[in-house]
């Protein structure tokens, strides 16, 4: 199931509307796929880690390229919803983020503030609730966990390849379900 190639979904979509309703979706992770984040991992190399700083930092993300040209082809036949382990106090710098580089809009969903569950975990069960409505075409993430999780649950996997994630962040993603 694991499709390393450029896969085609979506349109631009508002959220909350319902115009999509019966396209398929393609689903997006954020950080280390549509955002680079090597220029802040160096709160999380920290002890204790800085997650404050960590997504503090993120509105100075530079859009990854292979990422965004993936949504917008995607944005074609899908509608675009972003799955991110991001804390919900992130959504607005988030929004205005995706917004100020061009990415298409879509529904976001994000980790509850206080939500340590890995990843791997909290992806498949919203998977898992999308798809009890719609078809999910794929799954664009750069955490291998999470992509495997999410093959094994059934779905069809786009691995993001394309950006640099220290060993600190995979820790915090897998261990403290930060991210």
């Amino acid at each position: 199931m694991t499709d390393n190639r450029r896969a085609t979904a979506g349109t631009r979509h508002n959220s909350g509307h319902e115009s999509g309703r019966g396209r398929p979706l393609a689903v997006f992770d954020l950080d280390g796929t549509l955002a680079e984040t090597a220029h802040r991992q160096h709160f999380l190399e920290r002890r204790p880690r800085d997650w404050a700083g960590f997504f503090d930092a993120a509105g100075d993300d530079t859009p990854l390229a292979e990422g965004v040209a993936l949504v917008l082809e995607s944005a074609k036949e899908c509608e675009i919803v972003y799955l991110t382990g991001r804390p919900e106090r992130c959504r607005k710098d988030t929004v205005a983020w995706l917004a100020a580089n061009g990415l298409p809009d879509g529904r976001m969903f994000m980790r509850r503030n206080d939500d340590r569950r890995p990843a791997r975990t909290t992806k498949v069960e919203r998977l898992r609730t999308l798809a009890s409505g719609r078809e999910i075409r794929m799954l664009v993430d750069d955490d291998e966990l999470v992509c495997d999780a999410v093959e094994r649950a059934g779905f069809r996997v786009v691995r993001a390849r394309w950006a640099s994630t220290s060993q600190a962040l995979k820790d915090g993603q897998e261990r403290e379900g930060r991210t």
